[in-house]
């Protein structure tokens, strides 16, 4: 396969890569949502109320990256200026005001009232998704919140396969009661109800995306050291694993050097539905009110905040299509690779 040098991966990995580029919708998925994700990185210069270049009497300033107060803008305090204020500001445009804005000139925590009535407003020229029921702008926190969402659901997927792989490999390489003892305990662990877990650490230490992820980690590895768990047994049967025990090979490099590349093709193909996991399970605890804290940018809470407000469909909507955009998408990539990696072959997607 071209683009991939050698020296880089053996042979068997390389057409494992052809196959997952032949398998056009799923290709074409993985860099769709791979630049969707690469932009949603730069939120902050795609939708922002603070201006990128600003110039005010003949200076220019970055407010997108540095605090600027209102005094300097002829404000009277030394508190954050409100920009969207400014634009419209008569002194501001007499003294050589100018402001340069992002594609979408307005944040996700931006609160507009401007409108005919209370919010929710609907799609406008001003707010192309139209707001929220607090006046965010709907796009804006869209935005924002597939940046978090993925990223909560990469982090997560990490984190599940690190210790599905180190708890399963453990169990199937050493076996005996070691093997017994691991699974009993993994057993009662899966038995803890997971959300009630999730509210009680919730409650003391307050919601917050690190613990979110932390407790969420602790339950989602289980299903993948089943897998991995049953290839450490298949595979330290083998031959070579037999050979290089003859050898005197250390434990550690058997594990690590002979059995562990061997098992990861299940885990390859797990991984992306790990990852639909990661962003269901932050969009349902979001939903319920259990997940990140208000006011972050969440497609759960927007999903809670249209069930509350029918009467603004745009809003449900928004999220909805959103969501099943990204998960129809990560559905297709984790079909291709795991046809891609399947040894068999089987029928290819189109």
């Amino acid at each position: 396969m071209k683009g991939f040098p050698k020296h880089w991966i053996s042979d068997v990995t390389r057409e494992r890569l052809h196959r997952f580029r032949e398998l056009r919708r799923a290709w074409w998925s993985f860099w769709i949502l791979l630049a969707a994700f690469g932009l949603s990185l730069f939120s902050p210069l795609i939708a922002n109320d603070r201006p990128l270049v600003l110039g005010y009497q003949g200076k220019i300033y970055f407010p997108i990256f540095n605090f600027q107060p209102a005094s300097t803008f002829g404000g009277q305090y030394a508190t954050e200026a409100d920009y969207l204020a400014l634009r419209g500001n008569e002194e501001f445009n007499t003294n050589q005001g100018w402001m340069w804005n992002t594609p979408i000139s307005v944040g996700p925590l931006s609160v507009d009232f401007s409108g005919q009535g209370q919010p929710p407003y609907a799609p406008s020229r001003a707010h192309w998704l139209g707001t929220d029921s607090t006046g965010r702008d709907i796009l804006a926190r869209l935005i924002y919140g597939f940046r978090i969402c993925m990223l909560f659901a990469i982090s997560l997927t990490i984190l599940e396969a690190f210790f599905g792989i180190l708890i399963g490999g453990i169990q199937g390489y050493l076996g005996g009661w070691w093997d017994i003892l691991i699974q009993r305990s993994t057993e009662i662990w899966s038995a803890l109800p997971f959300l009630y877990v999730v509210i009680l650490l919730g409650s003391i230490y307050g919601q917050n995306f690190f613990l979110l992820l932390f407790i969420t980690s602790l339950f989602g590895w289980i299903g993948l050291s089943y897998y991995m768990r049953g290839e450490f047994y298949k595979i330290k049967s083998m031959p070579y694993v037999k050979a290089a025990r003859a050898l005197g090979l250390s434990p550690y490099k058997i594990f690590t050097g002979q059995i562990l590349p061997n098992a990861l093709t299940p885990v390859l193909t797990i991984l992306p539905f790990a990852l639909i996991g990661g962003i269901g399970a932050l969009t349902s605890l979001d939903f319920l009110g259990f997940g990140l804290p208000p006011p972050t940018p969440s497609w759960g809470e927007m999903l809670s905040d249209g069930l509350r407000n029918l009467q603004a469909p745009w809003i449900a909507f928004s999220a909805t299509v959103a969501l099943f955009v990204t998960l129809l998408l990560a559905t297709f990539i984790g079909e291709g690779v795991r046809e891609a990696f399947d040894p068999k072959g089987g029928s290819r997607l189109e």
